[in-house]
């Protein structure tokens, strides 16, 4: 079994990877450690998981997890780098749900971030975790990156045209939306049920995080330079993302041809749905699963082809990416403890 450890569990992806942790079948919860509620029973914070795990949050800093094959971080973003060497130094791996290790250019982290990156050296290292598009380096590596949720259906929508060389690069279009469990499990204004009910909103218009990160891994797919507009909206449900990516086409390409693209692309991808042209997937038939859905369109009498992309935010666009990481870094089956069937309705 592998040893596993989680810094970070009280938080909704925290929580996530404790539900799909306690029933994979090749892991065992060793540790899990909170600052504030050490000495809680994780039961007692999180009453679904009574019965499965007997766990107590342990003391952050008093905390020993180099006994652990491998630690997750669902912590805030600059924890995990702090940790990282004397991890590493132990032979614990470790997959990281914050950006401190999804970019490769420590100028543009630390720019966007407005934080001092602890250890450029190990960065080097580290592996992106976007299973689907980085497979090989994600089996080898000792450290991960878990992308950004909205990077994760960007990514995965834009891949088989920019590969195929199909669209303008220099005209991408991202209109994306995410539940407000998106914002993390904290008391803030904008968040509360009265503020964000009934309500729909446009955040981050003149530059957002996950821009850039975007931005990087979308120009490793082609030779020409890519431009992205990306706009992120948050939406009145509690979990999962919706994005429509708009790109425009070069080529004199049929909707059968582009369907036949995708489906080819992702056609041994066990989390990835390809649904038939024009159809609208709807975020709830992803929800607590890590299952993303997609559908193509092209508006009669364009040149544009539209991605519909939905994911659970919290599975697929955080702790279940994760775990899919885990899987492949212990040679272990890809769909372990990943099997989980959306929640309807």
């Amino acid at each position: 079994m592998i040893k596993v450890g989680i810094v970070g569990g009280t938080g909704y992806t925290g929580v996530e990877l404790l539900r799909m942790l306690s029933g994979h079948p090749h892991a065992e919860l060793v540790a899990v450690t909170s600052r504030k509620e050490a000495g809680v029973a994780l039961a007692d914070m999180y009453p679904s998981l009574r019965g499965h795990v007997k766990l107590m949050f342990t003391d952050t800093l008093a905390a020993d997890l180099t006994d652990c094959d491998v630690v997750f971080y669902a912590t805030p973003h600059g924890v995990a780098m702090k940790d990282a060497p004397k991890l590493m130094q132990a032979g614990v791996r470790l997959i990281d749900l914050a950006a401190d290790f999804r970019f490769q250019d420590i100028a543009v982290f630390e720019q966007w971030y407005k934080i001092t990156h602890s250890c450029p050296d190990l960065v080097k290292e580290a592996a992106y975790g976007l299973v689907e598009l980085n497979r090989e380096a994600i089996r080898k590596a000792r450290i991960v990156g878990n992308p950004g949720c909205y990077p994760t259906t960007m990514q995965l929508g834009f891949y088989p045209l920019l590969k195929a060389g199909l669209v303008d690069t220099g005209q991408l279009i991202a209109d994306c939306k995410s539940g407000v469990s998106g914002a993390g499990r904290k008391a803030e204004l904008g968040y509360l049920f009265t503020e964000a009910a009934d309500s729909l909103k446009a955040y981050g218009v003149s530059g957002h995080r996950h821009a850039p990160e975007t931005l990087a891994r979308l120009q490793m797919m082609t030779t020409e330079k890519v431009g992205l507009l990306f706009t992120p909206h948050l939406v009145p449900m509690i979990r999962g993302m919706h994005s429509t990516l708009y790109a425009r086409l070069t080529k004199k390409v049929s909707d059968e041809q582009l369907q036949t693209l995708f489906e080819q692309t992702y056609q041994n991808e066990p989390f990835i749905d390809v649904m038939p042209f024009g159809s609208h997937p709807e975020t709830r038939s992803t929800r607590a699963s890590n299952i993303l859905r997609l559908a193509l369109h092209r508006p009669p009498e364009t040149n544009t082809v539209v991605i519909l992309v939905v994911q659970d935010n919290l599975v697929k666009g955080a702790a279940g990416q994760a775990i899919q990481c885990m899987n492949l870094m212990f040679g272990l089956p890809e769909t372990a403890g990943l099997s989980h069937l959306p929640v309807l309705p």
